[in-house]
This record gives structure tokens, sequence and C-alpha cells, in this order.
């Protein structure tokens, strides 16, 4: 069993012992932490009733969960938005759209089944930042309870969200909905048996996108691994050459993140959808640019041409982010971290490399309904399959590697010495250590795990061979640094 507290909320196994997984009492607890520092964070009038929207995605044990944190809201005189069946990036803009006071995600994204998590957001639908994490666990491991009163007890009542997140989407000028009606797209969607499988087939329905589905019943039992990695989404590669498709589309059980298969059953590869979703806008506003005589600045108003993903990313962004005249900012890894160097920065797009693509003219979230809507504007306008698109990008390669440690303590010292073996290169200690080799346009990032004493180490080259050699070689020095 195991239960992870972080700063952007609180995750672990369902069942077990109070403080080692995600228990009822652990639940009931973090959820009062979170009333208790949104009165403070946000005063209000006395009376004055605070508003909280709550959604989940499809796993087992959400609804258990859900009735846990509605419940335990309302028991805080605060009333309750259930959203029920909603998407990650969905419950942010339903805070947009009610004008609530904070959200709470009901979600594990990524983790297997047996797993799920509070996601706490702020009032503009955002995660919080690492200062009102930190004061909503302090809280919680307090412990001292004060629930309201019979005549102060909030109120729970019920609202669909998924139709308003599509409208916007759609209403994006950055969206072609012609172009993609005409180019008349046939898709598999792979929706991992999640709420996917209810909110994408919208999406694509309104486009007038053909779509064959795949695992989209949102009934939990997850068919396979949900992280939407290559090794995970066999089936989907088959059966997009099987119908024909013109590509393959996978989301994450709360559809945050968004990877593709070109139309030959090969993975696009999810470091790549942000930046060909960048490459879009950018290629977009230069063209608007030149059609209406405005300057590349005017065009992009009110955001730059600027990128931004975290320093675990691929260079590719960065290579056409450049390749447009634009400039390329690297975060700290953490959405939070990434959409905080947008705002810094006035990016017009940003993301991670895990398929989350950022668009701040909708929200500042990760959202694959966006992604899926700017993707295929660009495929249409373009006139190209998949795999020819891909071929019109920098091709780079990610190694992960990861080494292990009884002593946490050498964790820093492996960093600290890192940064003086390899002062003369590019080095950003924002988060662990990242070492970028101009010349070969490569890097190797080493991050200390939030969790286990380990040291995450990814490497990315031109070339599979060249990144794990890199990856081996930071390996062998750290080995090195170790036995004295």
């Amino acid at each position: 069993m195991t239960l992870i507290k972080s700063i952007s909320g609180i995750r672990g196994t369902i069942g077990g012992v109070p403080g080692n997984s995600l228990t009822p009492v652990d639940i009931v607890r973090f959820s009062y932490a979170y009333c208790s520092e949104l009165r403070r964070r946000r005063p209000k009038p006395t009376g004055a009733r605070y508003t909280v929207v709550v959604g989940r995605d499809a796993r087992l044990s959400g609804e258990m969960v859900e009735q846990l944190v509605c419940g335990t809201l309302a028991a805080c005189g605060v009333n309750v938005i259930k959203a029920g069946f909603a998407s990650t990036p969905t419950t942010e803009m339903a805070v947009i759209f009610s004008k609530s006071d904070g959200g709470i995600i009901i979600t594990a994204s990524h983790n297997p089944r047996q797993w799920n998590a509070l996601k706490l957001l702020n009032e503009r639908g955002e995660f919080l930042n690492a200062e009102e994490g930190k004061a909503i666990l302090d809280c919680a491991d307090r412990g001292d309870f004060d629930f309201a009163d019979v005549d102060s007890l909030g109120s729970i009542t019920e609202e669909d969200f998924t139709d308003r997140h599509i409208d916007a989407v759609l209403s994006l000028p950055a969206v072609d909905v012609e172009a993609v009606k005409k180019a008349r797209f046939k898709v598999v969607l792979d929706a991992i048996n999640s709420v996917g499988g209810i909110i994408m087939p919208r999406l694509l329905d309104r486009l007038g996108v053909e779509c064959v589905r795949l695992n989209c019943d949102p009934t939990g039992n997850f068919a396979h691994n949900p992280e939407p990695l290559p090794a995970n989404l066999t089936d989907l590669c088959s059966e997009v050459v099987d119908s024909k498709a013109d590509l393959g589309i996978s989301v994450d059980p709360d559809v945050d993140r968004l990877a593709f298969i070109c139309e030959d059953g090969k993975p696009f590869v999810e470091e790549y959808t942000l930046v060909s979703v960048a490459d879009y806008l950018f290629s977009r506003t230069a063209e608007e640019a030149a059609e209406t005589g405005r300057s590349l600045d005017q065009a992009a108003a009110p955001f730059k041409f600027v990128s931004c993903s975290n320093l675990s990313s691929t260079r590719a962004l960065r290579d056409v982010t450049e390749k447009y005249g634009g400039v390329y900012y690297a975060s700290a890894v953490g959405e939070v971290n990434v959409t905080t160097k947008m705002r810094e920065t006035g990016a017009l797009i940003g993301g991670e490399g895990n398929g989350g693509v950022i668009y701040p003219a909708l929200h500042y979230g990760r959202d694959a309904m966006v992604g899926v809507a700017l993707f295929l504007s660009n495929l249409a306008r373009k006139g190209m399959k998949v795999s020819e698109l891909k071929k019109t990008y920098p091709e780079y390669h990610i190694a992960k590697n990861k080494i292990e440690l009884s002593d946490k303590s050498l964790i820093d010292k492996i960093l600290s010495e890192m940064k003086s073996i390899y002062s003369n290169e590019n080095v950003n200690d924002i988060d662990g250590v990242k070492i970028t080799f101009e010349k070969d346009k490569s890097w190797v990032h080493l991050r200390k795990s939030n969790t286990e004493p380990i040291i995450r180490i990814y490497s990315e080259a031109g070339t599979e061979t060249e990144a794990a050699k890199l990856g081996e070689d930071v390996i062998g020095i750290a080995r090195k640094i170790i036995n004295g």
C-alpha cells in the first residue's frame, strides 16, 4: 500500500491502513484541509459561501472517493458543484465557467487502476503553487477539525460541463473546423475505458471525424497500462492499420495527456505531440502576419513567439520555435512550473513531453481536447499523412534511466559534482542538473525523485544509440562518485 503527499495533492492505492494508503480517513482529512486553507487564502465576508467544483475520471474507486470529498466539503459549509465524469481539463474549465473558488479533481492520471488521487485547483482552475500546497499538507497533519453546524452546511448540485468545454475548444480561432470537416478524417480512439470515451467522441463528431472506438466504455477497467506509451498501445497501432484509419489517438484516464499513431501503425511519439502543435501555431501566426501586413508581434498578440516545456522534454520544441525566430524557455518539471514560466514569458504554447499540451488562449492546463483539435487542423491544412508530418520535424530520441541509492545524502553530492565536471557545458540547475551539449544538440538531465532514493537520468540525442550512450556515460561517472 502506498500514500504519497505532495504540494499538488495526495495520491495512493485504495484500502489499507490510514496514513499508509488512500483511505476514507485520509480523503476526509485532506479535503478538510483544502477547505480550511481556501478560507485563509481567499478571505470573504462573514456568512459568504465558497463554491468548489469536483470532477472525476472513471476509476473503480472514483464514486466512493467522490462521495467522501463532496460530503466533507459540504460538512465544511462549502457549496459543491459535482461535475461527475469529467476530464481533468474539463474540471479546470468548469472552475472558470462557474466562477468557483476552486476545484478538486479525483484522478490518479496515468497510474494503474488501484490508485486514485485528489488534485487541487485554485480559483483560476490551475494547480496550487508550492506554498499553497505545503500549507494544505501542514493543515492535514495538524488534524484540527471544526465542521459547520446544521444550519451552515453546504449544498451539493450537479452540472455537466463537457459540452461547454468542447464549445470553448471549437470556438478558438486557431481551430480550423471547416478544414478538418473537409478532410473527412477517420481515426481510431483508445480512451482506456475512462472519461476520454465520453468527451473525445463528442469532439470528433463535431469536427466531422469518423471515430472507431477502442476501449471507450467508462467502466474504469483499464484495458492495458494507462500510460500512453508505445509499449502500451500495440492494439491501437494494429487497429489503425486494420481500419485503414488516418491516425490513432490515445489519451490517458483523465484526458490531459495525448499521443498519436501514424497511419502506418507506428507511433508519432508523445514527445512530438507538443512539437507539432507549436509548429502549427507559429506557422499559422506567421501566415496571418504576411496576409494582413501586420508585424509578427502584432499577429501573435497577446501571446508571443515563445514556447515553454520542462527540462526533461525534447529539444525539438526549441528547434521548431527558433525556426520562426522565437524564443524557447525551460522550466522545472511539473505542470505548475511550466504554467508559471509561460505566464512570465507570455508564451503562445507550452506543455510537457509526456503529451501534455497547454494553450493559454483556452486555459493554463494540459488539455488533450485542444491538442487533438489543433493537431487535426494542422494535418488538414497541410494535406499530409501523419507519418509525412513527423518527418518534417527534427529527429531526436530520449533514453530514460535511473540510479538507486541506499544513502540519500549521496544524491546532492552527485548532482554537485556533475555540475563541476561539466562546467564547460551549458548547465541548468533549477531542477536537478541538466547538461546541454550545444555542439551535438544533445543533453542529459539528472533529477532526484521526491518520493524515492533515486536519481532519474534522461538523455536525448539524434539517435537511440547516442542517447543511450550519453545516459550510460553519466551513470558511469555517478558510480565513480558513489565509490569515492
